[in-house]
């Protein structure tokens, strides 16, 4: 047989076992999901839009954090001849000291001669506090009524406003003021090449009212 006319046979032959191959590459994935279906490939779809609501100006100093960790019964009266709800949860919560210093005031920042600079401080604040769910969780639920996740969620609160109680009963306050001395001073001296004197501002009381 001459050679052209054997090519001309065997070329649909060869196009042939490429396509097929082809097909085999894009068709092989799907099977072998279809061979386990237990096990499929997980498909993820995301769709958000961020809006930007707010911008604020932040210029609050935080100075000291208080962890806590408490162990909180929440019990709760549901219903007159049924045994009361009841919540125990193993709670770690965190307060934060700070100073606002977008409270300060021209008028706070006095020099004296050439080498002092006397700045008035705004009141030390309670900046943040908050139960943090990672490091706490639930330890019994008894009673719920299938009111299980609300009787856990009143839980959650109350220790919340416990650690902001704890926080200010343990001197956070106190220790916010201490912490500027010794952070703050130093800062300012280096920024200024002054020797720095801080003292707590003192508000203006209120003026009596006119008869």
């Amino acid at each position: 047989m001459p050679l052209p006319r054997l090519l001309r046979r065997l070329l649909p032959l060869a196009f042939l076992l490429g396509l097929g191959w082809f097909l085999w590459l894009k068709v092989r994935p799907v099977l072998s999901e279809l061979d386990n279906p237990l096990s499929p490939t997980p498909r993820i779809t995301v769709t958000h839009n961020t809006v930007l609501q707010k911008v604020e100006s932040l210029g609050r100093l935080e100075l000291v954090r208080y962890q806590f960790r408490d162990v909180v019964e929440y019990k709760k009266s549901t219903y007159r001849f049924l045994p009361d709800a009841k919540v125990a949860l193993i709670v770690a919560g965190n307060a934060v000291g700070c100073l606002d210093l977008r409270k300060v005031r021209p008028q706070d920042v006095v020099l004296e001669g050439d080498s002092v600079l006397r700045l008035a401080l705004p009141a030390p604040e309670l900046c943040t506090w908050q139960v943090d769910h990672a490091k706490s969780k639930v330890y019994s639920v008894e009673n719920g009524f299938f009111q299980d996740a609300e009787l856990v969620d009143a839980g959650y609160k109350y220790a919340e406003a416990n650690v902001r109680t704890a926080a200010l009963q343990s001197g956070i306050l106190a220790q916010t003021t201490q912490n500027a001395e010794q952070i703050l001073r130093p800062m300012l001296e280096t920024m200024t090449g002054r020797r720095v004197v801080l003292v707590p501002r003192l508000e203006n009381p209120l003026l009596p009212a006119r008869r």
